[in-house]
């Protein structure tokens, strides 16, 4: 297995969308100058038993294995509208109105079956459940431009991950919050979160309390302030081969959309190795997830386990996903919610605009923060 300081692994794996939110908050921060990212080399969707590249151009959609030869074309036009689509030039939306029409009506104008109806909203659009599909379809149309827009950068797949894992990220914006004076300390245990009169001031830890007006923090610190909503399955398998019908590649996606297995929520498969350093040389690192649903989580994943076979040791955990009880406005205790099963930053990303509008009273803007960027840093666009 390697020595002790070949291993990397992340307990929650994500991956970075390479055009996404994270992305752009970490060039806006410029905390990218501490990390090195690798691009994650495929994507892939589940149906029937087998695993299909996820078709994201025109190109893709007329050799993709997932459709029959009609449809194709008529997902390859889908695909043409979507990159098309501008709110600002009504020509382009061929009538329909991003804000009233429903993302299943698009579907339907294109003559789309439920399987590419499936692929597209969960795998493009990256949707957990099927609640988008009656909702209106400005949101699902960026969701697949964001996916094409990544896609597009690097080629491979939209996904990047950092080299030595996840624990980079923290550790680039502890360096960053160095320079301007902040602290970071690990290991220190929470005694309690200090209040006066309904508002937080501080935080006590072994007898000292660091001062503060306002807190933010994880469920886990704050568990009177939370509720559960859920579980959540992982099974991290260590493999010394590559998943099965993949090219042999390093390094990918899988999504098991529900329908595929009639869940309410998609399972994800991602899979790094030896190449991002997390894991010792010729070892592969696959980590499964999704929500709870029945009794007997471990069977639920099973399809899931079966694409990764064989399985060189794995270990299984479940856990409680919480949400903040109120706002925190009246309290200045902001609280986040629980990592979700998805495999991707995207939905974490939302959670932290969430607690930036409850903090400041106003939506975080990256525009605004691009200009700040060019005053703090300099040029936005080095």
């Amino acid at each position: 297995m390697g020595k002790g300081r070949d291993w990397n692994v992340d307990l929650i794996p994500k991956f970075l969308m390479a055009n996404g939110q994270l992305v752009r908050m970490l060039l806006i921060t410029k905390v990218t100058q501490y990390l090195d990212f690798k691009v994650i080399e495929g994507s892939f969707v589940y149906k029937s038993g087998k695993i299909h590249k996820v078709p994201s151009t025109e190109t893709e959609a007329l050799s993709s294995s997932l459709m029959g030869i009609f449809e194709k074309r008529r997902f390859k036009n889908f695909l043409q509208f979507i990159s098309n689509f501008d709110e600002n030039n009504p020509k382009s939306m061929e009538d329909v109105d991003p804000q009233k029409t429903t993302m299943r009506t698009v579907y339907q104008k294109f003559k789309l079956g439920d399987d590419v109806m499936s692929f597209t909203g969960h795998s493009l659009a990256l949707y957990r459940t099927d609640h988008y599909l009656d909702e209106p379809c400005i949101e699902t149309i960026n969701r697949i431009k964001l996916y094409s827009e990544s896609l597009a950068r690097y080629g491979k797949s939209p996904y990047l991950y950092p080299l030595y894992g996840l624990g980079e990220l923290p550790q680039g914006f502890a360096r960053l919050s160095a320079i301007y004076g902040g602290t970071y300390m690990l290991n220190k245990p929470i005694d309690e979160i200090v209040m006066e009169d309904g508002k937080v001031v501080g935080v006590k830890s072994e007898g000292e309390i660091a001062r503060c007006k306002q807190l933010i923090c994880d469920p886990s610190y704050a568990m009177d302030r939370s509720t559960k909503v859920g579980q959540v399955i992982r099974v991290i398998c260590i493999m010394n081969h590559p998943v099965a019908n993949t090219g042999d590649i390093n390094s990918c996606q899988i999504i098991i959309p529900q329908s595929q297995l009639g869940r309410n929520h998609d399972i994800y498969v991602c899979m790094i190795s030896f190449a991002h350093n997390v894991a010792a040389q010729g070892k592969y690192i696959a980590i499964i997830s999704t929500t709870v649903e029945t009794k007997d989580p471990e069977n639920e994943i099973k399809p899931a386990l079966d694409l990764l076979t064989p399985i060189e040791q794995k270990f299984v955990s479940i856990s409680d996903q919480y949400a903040p009880t109120d706002m925190g406005t009246d309290s200045q205790v902001f609280i986040s919610n629980t990592y979700d099963a998805t495999t991707h930053f995207e939905t974490t990303c939302d959670d932290i605009k969430d607690i930036y509008r409850r903090m400041t009273g106003s939506d975080f803007d990256f525009a605004e923060m691009e200009r700040k960027k060019q005053d703090t840093f300099g040029d936005a666009c080095d």
